[in-house]
């Protein structure tokens, strides 16, 4: 799994980059088409135009086969959770853009780039903006962002990725420790 830590470049905001392996139409794949984008992140459709509807069901335990209890804070969605978004910038295989519904009712918006890079790599620069101030929030966002991505890494290089939830605890308690400077 790759270790790299989200940064924090203007508040509110956290980004992510991933060195993947090409080409960059199968990663668009993994990011655009429910079947793959199931395997690593939530299950769901996207229309694929500026404007079209994106489709949000976190099932966490489907991301791995490891046995992976949910922790007690995380309860709620134990059963699942769904939720859209509306796509704002598509331009295949590079850019994607989609709002976020965050359970406040405050849209976010999550913004990946996919970049060429070298030896049939694609820099993935995944950008979340518009979360807010509120450290939980982002502490536990970080954490999610880096545990799935690291699940898509896996994926990308036919490993068997570990269980969601127990990377997911380790990751929030080094974004709590990043976050809030302890």
């Amino acid at each position: 799994m790759n270790k790299q830590n989200g940064t924090f470049p203007e508040p509110g905001t956290i980004q992510f980059e991933r060195l993947l392996p090409g080409p960059a139409a199968r990663i668009w794949d993994y990011l655009t088409k429910s079947e793959l984008k199931a395997k690593w992140l939530s299950a769901g459709d996207v229309v694929p135009r500026v404007g079209g509807k994106i489709e949000f069901r976190f099932r966490h335990n489907d991301l791995s086969e490891a046995v992976d209890p949910i922790p007690e804070k995380y309860k709620h969605m134990e059963d699942g959770m769904y939720f859209e978004g509306r796509v704002t910038a598509w331009d295949p295989p590079r850019l994607l853009r989609y709002t976020w519904g965050e359970e406040s009712g405050e849209e976010s918006e999550v913004t990946y780039e996919l970049i060429p890079a070298t030896d049939n790599k694609i820099l993935l620069r995944l950008t979340h903006r518009r979360l807010g101030h509120d450290p939980a929030v982002l502490i536990s966002v970080a954490s999610g962002w880096h545990t799935h991505l690291g699940i898509l890494s896996d994926r990308l290089e036919n490993k068997e990725p570990e269980g969601f939830w127990s990377v997911h605890s380790r990751l929030e308690e080094v974004y709590k420790k990043q976050i809030l400077n302890i």
